[in-house]
């Protein structure tokens, strides 16, 4: 079994809190995507894992992003968020985010972390692409809301031994169960760590 690095294992600690506490967190919705070579299309042999935490706040129209991947094959060179799929959980599209790699992705690296927050309404958080396909930046937004509920946008991860993406995984909303397991991998990974 793979262990989570210890910003996966907080993350995760921190999901699980906050699928105690609901009220807490009204108006934040969680996406949750594992992150192998088997999830790529086509799938690859790559040994790399990794997890992006995805939190949107309704508030104040915002989304974070937390990642983290190690033992890649190659030296990352881009990621972003594509969709959506035409069919859930399956299949390939566009990019949906900033292209060609998210603002201070570490890019160059086989093994790394990243947090950042974007905000909805903002031109530069999209794909231009992506945003002249749907007419402006706020059905830009919509849509990749939209995708994220639906189980048809991933996060995908390229290196220079898969130009076309080294690790992928579909958003999907986790459930309270699965919260749990992953937190409880996470600190068990972090203790072993410690030791």
């Amino acid at each position: 079994m793979r262990s989570m690095t210890v910003s996966a294992a907080l993350a995760a600690a921190v999901l699980c809190v906050g699928a105690a506490a609901p009220s807490a967190l009204a108006h934040e919705q969680i996406f949750y995507a594992t992150l192998t070579g088997a999830a790529e299309a086509p799938p690859n042999n790559s040994p790399g894992f990794g997890s992006a935490i995805l939190t949107v706040n309704e508030d104040d129209t915002s989304y974070s992003l937390n990642v983290s991947f190690s033992g890649l094959i190659g030296n990352t060179t881009v990621a972003h968020i594509h969709g959506p799929t035409a069919v859930p959980f399956t299949g390939t599209a566009g990019v949906m985010t900033t292209t060609p790699v998210f603002a201070g992705f570490p890019v160059g690296v086989t093994s790394g972390t990243y947090q950042r927050t974007f905000n909805l309404q903002d031109a530069s958080s999209w794909n231009p692409a992506f945003v002249t396909a749907r007419g402006s930046v706020a059905n830009a937004a919509n849509t990749f809301l939209v995708s994220l509920n639906a189980g048809t946008a991933y996060f995908n991860l390229h290196s220079s031994a898969f130009p076309g993406g080294e690790l992928r995984g579909f958003f999907a909303i986790p459930e309270p169960a699965t919260l749990g397991v992953v937190a409880a991998a996470g600190l068990v990974a972090l203790k072993r760590r410690r030791a």
